[in-house]
């Protein structure tokens, strides 16, 4: 089975779907949004993706009077929540952009009021968060928008994942195998995973969302099958933040891309036969034919 997300297919043999996470990693700046969308296309990415919360409904209520220290000073944290969020014109302003350089953008909503901000967006697609998974009313909020979702599967036991699907259904979903631990170990990224949602959940395909430092995790993961790659991307890894540490900066992300095309090239088919440079070696080396 394949998903069609704006003019990419994934699934079906395709090239694996690559994803640049903004996430926050904006820090609620507009033009450092537009800097991370250029460092996508010039890598060579499908898609970037960002979040949105309401932050009266995602901030606990025991966290929102705790202060913060910011860029922009100490502030509490629900006001911290509400200045790296952008609204519905900031976001126009980011669609457009993203759309002229030929990127699909869309965002993990983490409440139902974010679905039905995304959708006045017209978003392509969907994203759960692994934080999410549980959340019975968002689940059923983006399954009847009718868009392509892609569901994050980090902190959550098979049968959380199965009581999402049955709410969410098959039919457009593309599962991605996560740890959610950030930056994430190399033993804990299990990516043996792969392969055992692909075979709970025949026809769904499977991808994977990382939070390690560097390339060779996700790099294998495509090897085992990926169909889509989720990586968070920074313009500096030092910049304040809580994602950035575990993020691609620039050359990162285009190391990654070049690195996953040469995987896919690398896989073939599986048929075996004799390629025409091996012609000359087998001239010289074999002394019995068959």
């Amino acid at each position: 089975m394949t998903v069609t997300i704006g003019n990419h297919v994934i699934g079906g043999g395709r090239p694996a779907y690559v994803i640049a996470e903004i996430g926050l990693n904006h820090n609620g700046d507009v033009a450092i949004a537009k800097e991370l969308i250029d460092v996508a296309v010039a890598a060579g990415a499908d898609a970037v993706k960002f979040q949105k919360r309401t932050p009266e409904i995602c901030t606990p209520e025991h966290m929102r009077d705790i202060p913060r220290e910011t860029p922009w000073g100490t502030m509490t944290y629900l006001d911290y929540r509400y200045r790296v969020e952008f609204g519905l014109e900031q976001y126009i302003e980011l669609s457009d952009y993203a759309l002229l350089r030929g990127l699909d953008l869309f965002a993990s909503p983490w409440d139902v009021p974010s679905v039905k901000f995304l959708e006045k967006l017209q978003v392509p697609a969907h994203k759960v968060a692994s934080a999410c998974l549980t959340d019975v009313p968002l689940l059923e909020a983006l399954r009847d928008t009718g868009k392509p979702i892609i569901l994050s599967t980090g902190m959550s036991t098979m049968e959380q994942i199965d009581a999402a699907i049955d709410v969410l259904g098959t039919d457009q979903l593309v599962l991605m195998h996560a740890t959610s631990t950030y930056p994430m170990e190399p033993d804990e990224a299990n990516l043996r995973m792969i392969p055992a949602l692909r075979n709970r959940y025949p026809g769904v395909p499977v991808g994977y969302s990382g939070h390690e430092r560097g390339l060779q995790i996700s790099l294998a993961a495509v090897a085992l099958g990926a169909v889509a790659v989720e990586r968070h991307i920074t313009l500096d890894r030092t910049m304040w933040g809580s994602d950035h540490a575990a993020s691609l900066e620039p050359t990162g992300l285009t190391h990654l891309i070049r690195d996953i095309r040469i995987v896919e090239q690398a896989l073939g088919d599986g048929v075996k036969r004799v390629y025409e440079g091996e012609r000359a070696p087998m001239a010289k080396l074999r002394r019995v034919s068959a």
